[in-house]
């Protein structure tokens, strides 16, 4: 992919001309045409990867109950502005200011969890917390290493809410719906993106 010179500053060093942006057109199955747009600075780094439908779509939530061990191969969407829980494990991720888009699988999106898990545990044994927190982040990591076994022990769902309409589970057994009022007004809608120029997108 070439990358197109954007006439702004990086929005983390603010260094003037080393900020790019390449685009994507590619189709998910399931999903439709969509446009990978990544936005990184030169001199620092920084990057920012977003996918955006070809079609505008509705706020919306997108939820799986894992339950079968084929559920794990199911590809996730899951954009910059998309809140991801797991539900059971009362665990959440929410979009922040360094939120970046990715195309994943289930299995990818509970590995990342797990790994947060473990990297939490270990700075819990490093600062002497109570045992009965540790143990509760150890239940959790077993309970989610689980869904790994066949037959899987104990479902989880899986849900992905997205102001933006832009995330979702693509599996015949995955549910979509209207985001409520409440939860549009509470959900957080992630990283703020360079302004550019319409001409950039249509270089």
């Amino acid at each position: 992919m070439d990358v197109v010179p954007v006439d702004v500053p990086c929005p983390v060093c603010k260094a003037e001309g080393q900020v790019g942006m390449m685009t994507h057109v590619d189709e998910i199955p399931y999903f439709g045409e969509h446009t990978q747009v990544t936005v990184l600075c030169n001199a620092c780094g920084w990057r920012q990867t977003d996918f955006i439908p070809a079609e505008g779509r509705k706020p919306g939530a997108s939820t799986l109950v894992i339950s079968e061990p084929e559920h794990l191969r199911s590809r996730v969407v899951r954009s910059s502005s998309c809140t991801v829980r797991i539900v059971e494990l009362d665990l959440e991720v929410k979009p922040g200011s360094a939120s970046t888009g990715y195309v994943s699988n289930v299995e990818g999106v509970i590995d990342r969890f797990m790994d947060v898990i473990i990297m939490v545990t270990r700075q819990a044994y490093a600062e002497d917390a109570e045992m009965s927190d540790i143990k509760k982040l150890q239940e959790m990591h077993t309970t989610l290493l689980e869904l790994k076994e066949d037959p899987i022990p104990n479902s989880i769902t899986l849900e992905l809410l997205d102001p933006n309409g832009h995330s979702q589970i693509l599996h015949a057994d995955a549910e979509l719906r209207e985001l409520t009022s409440e939860e549009l007004a509470d959900l957080p809608v992630g990283p703020e993106s360079p302004v550019f120029d319409s001409s950039d997108l249509s270089e």
